[in-house]
């Protein structure tokens, strides 16, 4: 089973639990924040998808299998649950909405649509595969090496969240090979011709580019009663750049 991290409700538990599916490259700890922040009246679990952080490895990461991992992990819970996924594991909610709505109450997904894209995240792994880890002792160091091939202090400082510095050499919290292999899958999209009416709410970044209007036909044939709402001045890691935004939007939606 996936690994979880959970946040007990700090009040009566009154709403039903949500779920958290994080995106390409990584973990539920980067959700740590928001997740406490949202667990006033509901518990929260974040899980490290597969391949990533704490969770199994596998040969596969393909969504009908990262979404038959989030529907064990569902039914460990208190189904119907909530569920909220970014990226590629909003890809991988919308696998389970779709194929097994009766798990699922209410559904977020940020700034990614159920279509296949045509941009390749390969180079990433190639920057943190490259990192000559031997004698790489502090956060720091890290960072400073892989600057030549990751430019973006924010995106180095993402990636660098995996780097499990407790060991000696240092190791990456990632399946960069399966990674790797399984890029064509995660950037596509299985086609999968199901039927979610549950509550949606799409929440993208209003300058992210990865929900674009010609898909919302597409939307609306799988999600029939879905709502779309863009955060002002968030790109797609819209809930790292503006999380309070973020926290509030999806408190509203799931309490509506």
């Amino acid at each position: 089973m996936l690994n979880q991290i959970h946040h007990s409700a700090r009040e009566a538990e009154v709403s039903p639990t949500l779920v958290i599916a994080h995106g390409l490259y990584g973990s539920g700890r980067n959700w740590g924040v928001i997740a406490r922040r949202l667990a006033d009246r509901r518990a929260v679990v974040a899980v490290d998808m597969r391949n990533h952080g704490e969770s199994p490895r596998a040969e596969s990461q393909s969504y009908p299998d990262m979404a038959a991992d989030l529907a064990e992990v569902v039914q460990s819970l208190a189904p119907p649950v909530d569920l909220l996924g970014h990226s590629m594991g909003g890809k991988a909610a919308m696998q389970l909405a779709l194929t097994q709505p009766h798990l699922i109450r209410r559904l977020i997904v940020a700034d990614i649509a159920p279509v296949a894209y045509t941009h390749d995240q390969t180079r990433h792994v190639h920057a943190m595969a490259g990192l000559d880890l031997t004698h790489i002792t502090t956060r720091a160091e890290a960072d400073a090496a892989l600057a030549s091939a990751v430019e973006d202090p924010a995106l180095r400082a993402f990636f660098l969240q995996s780097l499990d510095l407790r060991t000696r050499p240092p190791h990456w919290r990632l399946n960069l090979p399966v990674l790797e292999a399984e890029m064509p899958k995660i950037v596509g999209w299985p086609d999968t011709k199901g039927r979610f009416d549950g509550p949606t709410l799409f929440l993208t970044g209003a300058e992210s580019t990865y929900v674009r209007p010609e898909n919302r036909e597409t939307i609306r044939t799988l999600f029939p009663t879905a709502r779309f709402a863009k955060i002002p001045g968030a790109g797609h890691w819209l809930h790292a750049e503006k999380p309070r935004e973020f926290e509030e939007t999806v408190h509203v939606f799931l309490e509506a």
